[in-house]
C-alpha cells in the first residue's frame, strides 16, 4: 500500500509549514509504509525539495516525484530540448541525457513554471514549435496556491504558447500517464492520494487507481463541495487523513 502526497497546499502553502503534516508522514513512515511526494511543480530541483522538507522535520530524501522528471520521460536521450522552464526542467532534462537549448532548432518545446516568463521566451518557444518541435508541458495547472494566495502556475505560460500556436500539449504531470506510470512503478497498485485540487490530484488518483482524500489546505475549499466523482475522503488536513486511513489499510 502506497501513499503518494502532494505538496503545495498540503504539506505546506509557500514556505509555510500546514500543521500537523509533519507528523502525518512520521507516522507512516514509522509504519513501514511507501511514502511519495508527488508534485507538479517543476521549476525547483529535486534537491531542493528534498532540503525543503528536511527543514519541516520530514524525510524525502529518494521520496520526490516532479513532473520534470515525467517530462523528461517522454524524451529519448540525445534529444535536443528546448527549454522554457525553470532549474528543475533543465536538471531532469540532463540527467536524462537530453541536450538543453535556449534557442533555435529543437525536437521538443519543454514548458513548466518559471518567474523570468516573458515575450521574448515565449516567441522563441512559439518559433520551434511552428518550426516542428514538439510540444511539452510539465502540467497545465492555471494556478497554485501560496501562504499569500493562489498565483498563476505553468498551465498560464503553456496557454500562451498553445494560443499562439495553435499546438496542443503533451502534458507530463499529474493527472497523465506519464507520471502515473512513473508513481506505479515504484508504490505498486494500491494505495492512497492526498491532494487539495479535485481535477489534478482527483483525476491522478483515478488514474493510479488510489483512494483519494481530499484535503481543504490548499485550492479547493468547503465551498466548492460536493463534487463529481466524490472523493473517498474529504478532511481538514493531511493530518486528519492519516488518522482516519492509516489504521485500516
Amino acid at each position: 500500500m502506497g501513499w503518494v502526497f502532494d505538496l503545495d497546499g498540503v504539506i505546506w502553502l509557500g514556505d509555510e509549514p500546514i500543521a500537523g503534516s509533519r507528523e502525518a508522514v512520521a507516522t507512516l513512515l514509522a509504519g513501514g509504509a511507501d511514502v511519495l511526494f508527488v508534485t507538479n511543480m517543476s521549476a525547483v530541483p529535486v534537491a531542493e525539495v528534498e532540503a525543503k522538507l528536511a527543514r519541516q522535520g520530514i524525510d524525502g530524501t529518494g521520496r520526490v516525484v516532479t513532473s520534470a522528471l515525467a517530462a523528461a520521460s517522454l524524451l529519448e536521450p540525445g534529444s535536443r530540448a528546448l527549454l522554457c522552464a525553470g532549474p528543475g526542467v533543465r536538471e531532469a532534462l540532463e540527467a536524462r541525457g537530453i541536450t538543453v537549448v535556449t534557442e533555435g532548432p529543437a525536437d521538443a518545446v519543454v514548458v513548466g513554471y518559471h518567474r523570468d516568463f516573458d515575450y521574448e521566451r515565449m516567441t522563441v518557444a512559439a518559433r520551434a514549435v511552428w518550426g516542428g518541435a514538439r510540444l511539452i508541458a510539465t502540467n497545465d495547472d492555471a494556478t497554485y496556491p501560496t501562504s499569500e494566495g493562489l498565483l498563476p502556475g505553468g498551465g498560464a505560460i503553456l496557454a500562451s504558447i498553445v494560443t499562439a500556436t495553435g499546438v496542443s500539449a503533451e502534458v507530463a504531470g499529474k493527472p497523465n500517464a506519464p507520471i502515473t506510470d512513473l508513481v506505479r512503478t515504484r508504490l505498486g497498485p494500491t494505495g492512497v492520494m492526498v491532494g487539495d485540487r479535485l481535477d489534478t490530484d482527483g483525476g491522478f488518483a483515478r488514474s493510479l487507481g488510489y483512494r483519494f482524500a481530499l484535503v481543504l489546505t490548499g485550492v479547493t475549499t468547503a465551498a466548492d463541495l460536493p463534487a463529481v466523482p466524490a472523493p473517498d475522503l474529504v478532511a481538514s488536513s493531511a493530518a486528519e487523513v492519516v488518522r482516519e486511513l492509516f489504521a485500516s489499510c
